[in-house]
């Protein structure tokens, strides 16, 4: 009980932090390292000014002192990496992207192949290896149904109708919006989904959280066959679960974690 008190207390903590830094630009955090290294800092500008003649102006950085030279903990690393890594080892004929990280896992497929990428909002840059679309997937997109064969869609769906990104607020806009999906991949196209897995909930209007149970049904009715899932856990933890309603049931038991699922579309007879 108190461990579960704990993790809960932690995870307000870090949702307040959230909100106050990524939303108001108050990062409590940094104060506190920038304050911390101003004396480092002023001990350094005098030792760099003795010995240097030139135009010297001012342009502190308070805080790189107290961070790695990378972070590997974050699970938007190690999902970009994961499936860019799966789709050069697959070499599909056609893949789509909808609405994943442009700077993170659009940036990494387009080194090796070209990539397509439908986002509800405009992307008007002009990016080597990239094809940009602007299409709201709430909406059938009855022109392109098998139109690839090889799908993602990275931490994207869990915001589709909660109206973040200027899509419309629609309480299904998850579930019309992976139909639209699953209509675009070919017969045995894949499909590589993340989305955030715990005990179901909205978190308006950041995100939804999903029981995972709820996904793996969804993809059942759009003729999709879980074939891999992969957790990220706090830290950057990562593990390949079976698909079994015992391990289903413990992610959905877990406040967050990021669900990394592999689906293969099959046909019904």
């Amino acid at each position: 009980m108190r461990n579960a008190s704990v993790g809960l207390l932690e995870s307000s903590l870090r949702k307040i932090y959230w909100i106050f830094s990524a939303q108001f630009g108050i990062d409590v955090r940094k104060t506190i390292y920038a304050l911390r290294g101003c004396p480092r800092y002023f001990r350094d500008y005098f030792r760099f000014r003795s010995g240097y003649r030139g135009r010297l102006e001012l342009l502190p950085c308070l805080y790189d002192w107290y961070e790695e030279g990378g972070t590997t903990s974050s699970e938007y690393f190690w999902q970009d990496l994961l499936v860019a890594r799966s789709i050069f080892e697959a070499k599909p004929e056609r893949h789509v992207d909808i609405g994943s990280r442009v700077d993170g896992f659009v940036a990494h497929v387009a080194c090796f192949r070209e990539i397509e990428v439908f986002d509800v909002r405009p992307v008007t840059a002009e990016v080597p290896g990239v094809k940009f679309r602007q299409a709201d997937l709430m909406k059938p997109l009855t022109d392109l149904e098998g139109y690839c064969d090889s799908l993602s869609c990275l931490h994207a769906l869990e915001h589709f109708g909660l109206g973040r990104y200027g899509d419309p607020i629609n309480p299904n806009g998850f579930e019309q919006g992976f139909g639209n999906m699953a209509r675009l991949l070919r017969n045995q196209g894949v499909f590589y989904l993340s989305v955030p897995v715990g005990f179901d909930r909205v978190e308006f209007n950041a995100h939804r959280v999903f029981d995972p149970r709820i996904i793996v049904d969804l993809a059942r009715v759009n003729s999709l066959r879980l074939t891999a899932l992969t957790v990220v856990s706090a830290g950057g933890y990562v593990e390949c679960v079976g698909a079994e309603d015992i391990e289903l049931s413990g992610l959905a038991s877990q406040r967050y974690a990021l669900g990394m699922f592999t689906f293969v579309k099959c046909h019904k007879a």
